[in-house]
């Protein structure tokens, strides 16, 4: 049975990627990639856990225009490597070897900190629910002039089990 090697990351990227050209003319890109995840200590408290990543990209990825800051889309397989140092050691390195990159999010586009995502859309003001929300037992629900609960699968169109999706 053959295994699944695949890594789908989303992150910010650590520095300027390195482009560089084989004397085939196959290029490579390289960068290092940021995914941070946060959650909550035992005491209640944020905490953030960043995790570094050696991207390598080649041929068509290696033309795309991105720069440090830029937050990216990377799908691609995991390899280890080995390698022997200047002074003889023999050192390892783990790498994503990207099929895809796509960029998300420019960092000019930001408007905080280079690593934090910018903040979300502000919401309406009011939301206006032209029907009555339908209770879980298929029976009208009070108005409760909350603008939040109103909105309810009862505000959407009934379905016969069919969509017009094109996909």
């Amino acid at each position: 049975m053959a295994g699944l090697n695949k890594a789908i990351l989303i992150g910010r990227i650590g520095r300027d990627p390195q482009i560089r050209e084989f004397e085939s003319g196959v290029k490579q890109v390289t960068f290092s990639l940021a995914t941070t995840e946060s959650y909550r200590d035992s005491s209640g408290n944020w905490v953030d856990q960043t995790e570094w990543h050696y991207i390598v990209g080649y041929r068509y990825l290696a033309e795309k225009s991105f720069a440090k800051g830029d937050m990216v889309y990377v799908e691609g397989k995991i390899r280890t490597r080995k390698y022997t140092d200047q002074n003889g050691m023999d050192k390892y390195i783990t790498e994503i070897i990207a099929d895809k990159i796509n960029i998300l999010l420019r960092k000019n586009a930001m408007t905080s900190g280079p690593y934090d995502a910018p903040p979300p859309p502000e919401p309406p003001a009011t939301v206006q629910s032209t029907t009555t929300p339908v209770a879980d037992n298929n029976t009208p629900a009070a108005d409760t002039g909350n603008p939040a609960a109103d909105n309810t699968a009862a505000d959407l169109p009934a379905s016969d089990g069919t969509d017009d999706l094109p996909f």
